[in-house]
């Protein structure tokens, strides 16, 4: 098939390098590049990076409901988005021969939105998957085409995303086989089982450790890698947080039980406590707590706040 693309995360990777290995790739679009490295200079999204370096035409548009026209021009026989970013006008879902496919990153209707992995697991999900969804226009109410589920076990979102959209590109070529032949079998969501997601921010990375020991460790996988769970240390500094486990004892919540090389660094939450693994402070890369602790001053009795 004639295939234009719409991504533009990580995740979205994936789901290209899978769709160009057995269809005619006509066009890839992202979203512009936002963002900027220490220089300030704009930094390419991972799709257009992606598309470049294997010679594709990439097209970025500010508000794609304006440029319906160039589009149509790319005579695509589907349209397949995957993370992409903007709402898709009618004008732009009736262009395709067969309309436009979504890889979403959830067992739709659960996690409706822009979120599906990190809320999955700062929800305490056990299992999520991917859904091949025919869009509509409504986020993410169309007809089900496939659906893979499997379990999250321990895995922050970065390893969730890269592992669900390998399956999610996989699923999708199997669609499009069923589609080009006439026989995929569509699912309607049952709307009474819709669940949504927002778009989360930096503060809701934010640590509180009156949380439950799981789910503080939720909160500091679903934002493993980006933007990084963080908490507060010595009175003004933030920290933050990319990997932690179960540890023995209990206390105030956000207090210091342990500080040391063999124990390592541990702190109480509102049910349970946590050694945290990794770490990063301001200008510094992301170090174990026992190297941490050879440079910083901390003792059991110290907070973290929140």
């Amino acid at each position: 098939m004639r295939v234009v693309f719409l991504g533009t995360s990580d995740f979205a990777v994936e789901v290209l390098k899978k769709l160009a290995s057995a269809h005619e790739i006509a066009a890839v679009i992202s979203q512009p590049d936002r963002a900027k490295d220490r220089r300030g200079n704009f930094v390419f999204t991972p799709v257009k990076s992606y598309a470049l370096s294997q010679g594709l035409p990439v097209f970025q548009f500010e508000k794609i409901k304006f440029n319906v026209a160039e589009i149509a021009e790319l005579r695509p026989d589907v349209m397949v988005t995957a993370a992409y970013g903007q709402i898709l006008s009618r004008e732009i879902l009736d262009i395709p021969k067969y309309g436009v496919l979504n890889v979403h990153a959830s067992l739709l209707p659960r996690y409706r939105g822009s979120s599906p992995i990190q809320s999955a697991i700062l929800y305490g999900e056990k299992t999520t998957g991917v859904s091949i969804m025919q869009t509509v226009f409504e986020m993410d109410a169309g007809d089900v085409l496939a659906m893979r589920e499997i379990e999250i076990g321990n895995m922050t979102a970065g390893e969730l995303s890269q592992t669900l959209s390998v399956i999610g590109g996989e699923l999708l070529l199997e669609v499009l086989d069923s589609v080009a032949k006439g026989n995929v079998i569509r699912h309607r969501q049952d709307e009474a089982m819709a669940t949504f997601c927002k778009k989360f921010t930096k503060e809701d990375a934010r640590i509180r450790w009156d949380m439950t020991a799981e789910d503080v460790n939720n909160t500091i996988r679903a934002f493993n890698p980006d933007p990084g769970a963080f908490t507060i240390f010595g009175g003004d500094k933030r920290m933050k947080i990319f990997a932690a486990e179960r540890a023995e004892g209990s206390g105030e919540s956000g207090k210091v039980l342990c500080a040391d090389a063999k124990n390592g660094l541990v702190v109480a939450c509102g049910s349970g406590a946590l050694r945290i693994v990794k770490l990063q402070m301001p200008g510094k890369n992301i170090m174990t707590d026992t190297q941490f602790l050879n440079g910083n001053k901390i003792a059991a009795g110290d907070y973290f706040g929140y």
